[in-house]
């Protein structure tokens, strides 16, 4: 079993633009960043909708459903995504939601479950291990869920797909972080819509 992370990140390094709230959880000037998502055949797939592109970067996302067998979220990301997610999110797997805002399980259709957990990142990724079996826990976001996770050495690989784009200011991923961290290049693909690289922590 092997922790990921997935971010979409500017060639400046930004993950999200400026102004990030509840309402506009990407900040302003962030809409580059996930262009390229949105006519891909295997993400419209996961949204319920046909057509899009089947291509490369099409192909790194069907993969990255494919090996992922829970996920850890923030309540923020939860929050922006309830509503357009709908009665069958795309993750079709176990969702743990970190909050200090306590709530039932939800079921959902497709095999999604939201387990709200308030007890922190650790009792978080235990759950999401026991419930993924052989399959990955990818650290899904926001920014601030994936940062508490990487300055606890918790993550294992890191995939980012570096979109051709230059946000200026916004969030950056590795920001406060510290040093000495060291990473091993685990693959390179290369495609006109985004660079996609995938590292992986060394212990």
């Amino acid at each position: 079993m092997t922790v990921t992370a997935d971010m979409a990140i500017s060639l400046d390094g930004f993950i999200a633009g400026t102004g990030v709230t509840i309402d506009n959880p990407g900040g302003d000037g962030a809409e580059p960043l996930f262009e390229w998502i949105h006519n891909l055949a295997s993400w419209r797939e996961r949204q319920g909708m046909t057509g899009g592109e089947e291509n490369r970067d099409s192909e790194l996302m069907r993969e990255w459903f494919d090996a992922t067998g829970a996920v850890v979220m923030g309540r923020m990301m939860y929050d922006t995504g309830e509503e357009f997610w709908g009665d069958n999110p795309p993750f079709r797997t176990p969702v743990f939601v970190l909050t200090h805002r306590p709530r039932p399980t939800l079921v959902k259709e497709g095999g999604t479950t939201f387990t709200f957990v308030t007890d922190g990142i650790h009792s978080a990724l235990d759950r999401a291990k026991a419930a993924a079996g052989d399959r990955n826990v990818d650290i899904a976001g926001g920014a601030s869920t994936v940062q508490q996770y990487l300055r606890e050495g918790l993550i294992d690989e890191l995939q980012l797909h570096v979109v051709p784009a230059l946000l200026g200011e916004g969030l950056r991923l590795f920001g406060g972080l510290g040093a000495g961290r060291r990473l091993e290049p685990v693959g390179v693909v290369g495609t006109p819509l985004a660079t996609h690289l995938k590292y992986r922590f060394v212990k």
